[in-house]
């Protein structure tokens, strides 16, 4: 007999050796029958906390072996989940996961099938000797199939010649049916019972290695179809029934208990729709997509079928938008069937499944309940069909592909960006046909609140909003895009990051039924101008200004490029020490040396910046771009302002002149050479600012007397 209790499985371990060995849980071999038996070379598993109701530690036991002398012959490994009744004769992936459906488990040892415990041995070392499958049904723990196998009269089949399969429900399976279904198979002169019985009946041997999935085995009532599937994980099905103890061979056949009294399947998922009142407004969705022809062909497939109380969760000008179009219907539809029929007792841990729509669902369960990504949604499981199993659900499963743009952000992280849009009247662009791609910025851009909705804001939000309906895999460096403010944006493609202008894509696009939705870091700033226009448009960058002009480099920053300009403000200048200023703003050649120190010949926008950075310099030399506590660093130097884009650039504001290294002052003046004098003449025009300046004004002052007594003023 086969151990029942952790009590009496202790007599199964020997004394522990001195020494442990350990041994990764993969090398372990498991049975064709899906038990692991401990076989003399094989040490006993610790796992889920116990050897046989011995405690020895939790996550460590799980990826070792404690080693014994010599295992004991013939003994077979059971999971069993702790709270419960449930039972999993395991095998190694199984036991790998160490939870099934969220719930723990322990592990104990019974006698393999076939063996039994010998007073004073190790193991079970008995053989027992085979009986016909009446007997059998009494040695594996389905007595009741026995006692109604005895009542129907087939009792003398199973004990007689011949050679038989039977999946035997075990005994809970029998108890959990209802009064009345049980009444209405043991009356009736028994001739129901019978049948049934012989419906969980094979003319043949067939043994688990035989079980392959998807195929199908001929009852022996009336020759119809008993559905096996044999999953990945181990489990084997048998009608969505789960396969507890397999492979108990009989003088006249095979014995498997399984977990569930199966009845007969004729009907196709489609009649399965037609037939119940529950489904009546997936009826008419699935006659108005043309999928019927579908869900009545062979094959085997899983539907999670919404019943009428999930579309009516949902707005019903959403759910009339969608079942007005064909090409949404359809998708929706298709997001609710999967590849593959799926048990529901197959299913003991996560796993993503595909749908006929392309995209995928996370189907899981916890404890008793299966749920899908996450929620405990279905509210009837295992429908069998004769080409898969139904799976009733309470909510619809809304594809992204059948969503408008509006509806794309409500439900993800730019909601309070949907909120603005929504204040600037935009709404028409993102709920309708239009194929559009929208720029959202994520909520954290709003933490300290949304702005103020004017006139200029709504035309910066018409700039979030591309004209055509992009996916960001197909992007590429440099490429150009429309948007609804008709202004042009650029796209760059960095190693790190993938940005449009100064924003970069925070998260995977969403790709709705008309529009695409991409997340993004920041508001976006539009280019306007050219380098030059955005510097000379800055009272900050009047000096620079002034400085570009005196050095010639005017028209290298008017023209089309791609600038990166690390822009020293007023104060940069001011900060320098006298002399070296005055000898800098006089000697135009080196001035125009260090004015390019501060240019690279490529865009480089902050979301592009990680550790380190290094550009060339249209000097020669590198400029070292870094991050550090959330703020720009150029050359170690804390960028004042970043991402000002230009059309032919992007500006950083610097608060300090960089040198290059080779290039550092040899003489310091009090005064500015003559060459100077138009530098400060043309700043002067651009900043008034910067002649109030205290540590600007006396220069100033000089360099125009100087100029009156020259030229007799200007």
């Amino acid at each position: 007999m086969l151990c029942q209790s952790q009590e009496r499985s202790l007599s199964l371990l020997p004394p522990l050796c001195d020494s442990h060995c350990r041994t990764k849980l993969n090398e372990l071999t498991c049975s064709s029958q899906g038990f692991l038996p401990c076989h003399p070379s094989r040490a006993f598993q610790a796992l889920s906390g116990s050897v046989l109701g011995v405690s020895i530690g939790r996550r460590e036991a799980d990826r070792t072996l404690l080693c014994s002398v010599p295992c004991s012959p013939n003994v077979c490994a059971v999971q069993k989940l702790i709270g419960t009744n449930r039972k999993y004769f395991t095998n190694c992936k199984q036991w790998y996961q160490r939870k099934i459906c969220g719930k723990s488990t322990v592990i104990s040892y019974e006698c393999c099938p076939g063996y039994e415990k010998v007073p004073g041995e190790k193991g079970c070392p008995a053989a027992l000797p085979l009986s016909n499958i009446y007997e059998t049904l009494g040695v594996v723990g389905s007595a009741t199939t026995q006692l109604y196998s005895d009542r129907s009269n087939l009792r003398p089949e199973i004990e007689g010649p011949g050679s038989f399969t039977i999946f035997a429900p075990s005994n809970e399976a029998w108890a959990s049916l209802s009064a009345e279904t049980l009444d209405s198979l043991v009356s009736n002169v028994n001739i129901e019972l019978l049948n049934a019985l012989r419906y969980h009946m094979v003319d043949k041997r067939v043994l688990t290695d035989d079980l392959k999935h998807g195929t199908t085995l001929s009852s022996m009532y009336q020759n119809l179809p008993i559905q096996i599937h044999h999953y990945p994980n181990g489990i084997v099905t048998v009608n969505c029934a789960r396969l507890l103890k397999a492979d108990h061979h009989a003088t006249n056949g095979v014995v498997h208990v399984i977990d569930k009294v199966i009845a007969t399947t004729t009907n196709t998922i489609q009649q399965i729709i037609e037939t119940e009142d529950s489904l009546e407004t997936l009826r008419t969705a699935v006659a108005a997509s043309d999928l019927s022809s579908l869900l009545e062909s062979e094959g085997q497939y899983t539907l999670l079928a919404p019943t009428n109380e999930a579309f009516e969760k949902i707005p019903r000008e959403t759910l009339n938008r969608i079942l007005g179009d064909p090409e949404a219907l359809r998708d929706l539809l298709n997001h609710h069937i999967l590849k593959s029929a799926m048990c529901a007792e197959a299913i003991i841990a996560g796993l993503t499944m595909e749908t006929l729509e392309g995209t995928t669902l996370d189907v899981g369960c916890s404890g008793e309940e299966l749920t899908l990504n996450g929620k405990p949604i279905i509210a009837n499981k295992d429908v069998l069909a004769t080409n898969g199993v139904v799976h009733f659900v309470n909510e619809l499963l809304i594809p992204d592909s059948a969503k408008t743009v509006f509806e794309l952000a409500q439900e993800s992280e730019v909601s309070k960006s949907t909120d603005l849009f929504r204040q600037a009247g935009l709404s028409s662009h993102l709920t309708g046909s239009e194929r559009v791609t929208l720029l959202a910025p994520v909520n954290n851009v709003f933490k300290d609140g949304l702005p103020v909705i004017d006139s200029n804001m709504r035309n910066l939000l018409l700039n979030h909003i591309v004209k055509d309906q992009l996916s960001s895999k197909y992007l590429y460096h440099g490429q150009k895009l429309q948007t609804l403010g008709d202004k042009e944006l650029r796209v760059f493609v960095y190693r790190n990051n993938l940005c449009i202008e100064n924003a970069c894509i925070a998260a995977h696009d969403k790709r709705g039924r008309f529009g695409t939705l991409f997340s993004v870091d920041k508001m976006l700033t539009p280019p306007s101008g050219s380098v030059m226009d955005v510097l000379k448009a800055d009272h900050r960058f009047s000096t620079l200004v002034a400085a570009i002009q005196s050095a010639g480099l005017t028209e290298n920053l008017n023209r089309p490029g791609t600038f990166t300009v690390f822009a020293p403000t007023n104060e940069a200048f001011q900060a320098m020490p006298q002399g070296e200023l005055n000898k800098l703003l006089g000697n135009a050649k080196e001035l125009a040396n260090i004015l390019k120190f501060h240019v690279a010949d490529e865009i480089l926008v902050s979301g592009a910046v990680t550790a380190l950075v290094r550009l060339k310099s249209m000097q020669g030399d590198k400029l070292e771009v870094s991050m550090k506590n959330n703020v720009i660093h150029i050359n170690k130097e804390p960028v004042a302002e970043s991402d000002i884009m230009a059309t032919n650039g992007v500006i950083y504001a610097v608060n300090s002149v960089l040198q290059p290294q080779a290039s550092r002052p040899q003489e310091r003046g009090d005064e500015p050479a003559d060459p100077a004098l138009e530098i400060f003449k043309q700043a002067s025009a651009l900043s008034k600012v910067s002649q109030r300046n205290p540590r600007l004004a006396p220069v100033y002052s000089r360099i125009l007397a100087r100029m009156k007594e020259n030229s007799g003023g200007f």
